[in-house]
């Protein structure tokens, strides 16, 4: 049997927990705003160094035809991102301490396994574009970027020590950089606005197109975060009772909705400017994100490319501290282990640190740390969605049947849309 939502009431809330009521005293705006953040830290893995190079080859290869594809997987992430937090709001616990108390303990381990590969491959990923993004910037030599890049993760990962707030504004304030530094290319490369609205039609213009598309939605739904939106939220505030639960979960669907928006304009901004940088230049078998860092300089000049590079970096190492974290909560969760951070810090700059060490392709590592990472997304979506509609441990909060029936079909087809990408992979 699962945690009821009377014993999570019984469960001590860590100290940064605030009560509810506290926080909807503030008044309504003001109370919204404060239950802001959890749902900015996980739209960072919206806009990490693997979108950066599944959109800006989309752009280049075919040039506005795959906007829907964009605007598809972000409106499949809103719903998947809102029950992970709503878990952690009405249970007060993590995904991965619900399924440690649901399944046996080969099962857990299974799932605590996976959960670390993929938290390792998404951390290789968000490192090595942190890493690019330090060399595009300053010309610093890849290996030593990559150091830089774990000694300032780690900084920001240190910010929990102070309690939720400080650690959620920086990753939030890193996210805007990324949307301003995209706002500001926007405006200095000028996509067609009425390309953009013709590619919300639905078509794949090519076999090549299939491909692409399935990358872009595969990549998406991360599920490291799902783990980290629960493990978030369940902290967040000590909601009392139905009444302030409901309360909770209003200013919680605001957060999803605000930060996930943000996360899909970044997406889609991404790319049209490919799209307009490259599409009938000639130049579309050029995707690399350093190419496209290249091209943006001759299109725009040194001040985009200088956004271009800022925001990158901001993207890696935003999320590469979102991706530490989820190994924290994964563990604490399914094994109940903790290790110390700086421990974990240095296990997963590793791998990363051996790839810019043997100098392969930053591009090349991306794409299969992306593929890697769909493995993952069955083992932390299907589970959420099993404890979200199960009145034993969600009480009244449970899913309704058309809500589980949403989910399952958005299941379906990111499973399906992995497989097909891993299939694709395989045989290309």
């Amino acid at each position: 049997m699962g945690i009821t939502p009377e014993m999570a009431a019984e469960k001590k809330i860590p100290h940064a927990a605030a009560p509810i009521a506290s926080v909807t005293a503030r008044g309504r705006i003001r109370g919204t705003l404060a239950m802001l953040g959890p749902a900015f830290v996980a739209a960072v893995a919206y806009v990490d160094p693997g979108n950066y190079s599944t959109n800006i080859t989309a752009g280049a290869e075919f040039g506005y035809h795959l906007v829907w594809v964009v605007l598809l997987a972000n409106l499949m992430a809103m719903p998947v991102q809102f029950l992970s937090a709503k878990v952690g709001i009405v249970t007060g616990r993590s995904l991965p301490e619900l399924c440690a108390g649901r399944y046996s303990l080969p099962v857990r381990w299974v799932l605590w396994s996976q959960a670390e590969a993929v938290a390792m491959a998404t951390d290789l990923a968000e490192f090595l574009g942190a890493a690019l993004g330090l060399n595009l910037l300053f010309g610093v030599p890849m290996l030593p970027a990559g150091a830089i890049t774990g000694v300032v993760a780690f900084i920001v990962l240190g910010l929990q020590a102070r309690g939720h707030r400080p650690f959620e504004r920086a990753v939030a304030a890193m996210l805007l950089i990324v949307a301003c530094g995209f706002a500001y290319e926007l405006l200095c490369v000028g996509p067609s606005p009425a390309s953009t609205v013709t590619g919300l039609l639905p078509v794949l213009p090519s076999g090549g197109a299939v491909f692409v598309a399935v990358g872009i939605i595969g990549a998406t739904v991360m599920p490291h975060v799902i783990y980290v939106h629960s493990g978030l939220t369940s902290r967040r505030v000590d909601a009392d009772g139905p009444e302030q639960r409901r309360q909770a979960l209003r200013s919680v669907r605001w957060d999803v909705v605000i930060a996930l928006g943000l996360a899909g304009i970044i997406n889609l901004t991404m790319l049209t400017v490919a799209a307009k940088l490259f599409d009938g230049t000639g130049n579309a078998g050029v995707v690399t994100i350093a190419d496209a860092h290249g091209r943006l300089g001759q299109v725009a000049g040194g001040g985009a490319t200088l956004a271009f590079s800022v925001a990158l970096l901001a993207s890696g190492v935003s999320s590469s501290s979102v991706g530490t974290l989820a190994g924290q909560i994964v563990m604490a969760g399914f094994v109940r282990m903790r290790v110390r951070l700086v421990v974990r810090r240095t296990v997963t700059m590793l791998p990363s640190l051996l790839v810019l060490a043997a100098g392969l392709n930053t591009t090349d590592v991306l794409n299969v740390s992306q593929v890697a990472l769909s493995f993952g997304i069955p083992f932390a979506l299907i589970p959420l969605i099993a404890i979200s509609r199960d009145p034993r441990v969600m009480g009244a909060f449970a899913n309704r049947r058309w809500v589980t029936a949403t989910m399952v079909g958005i299941a379906v087809t990111i499973i399906s849309l992995n497989a097909a990408l891993l299939t694709l992979q395989f045989f290309d």
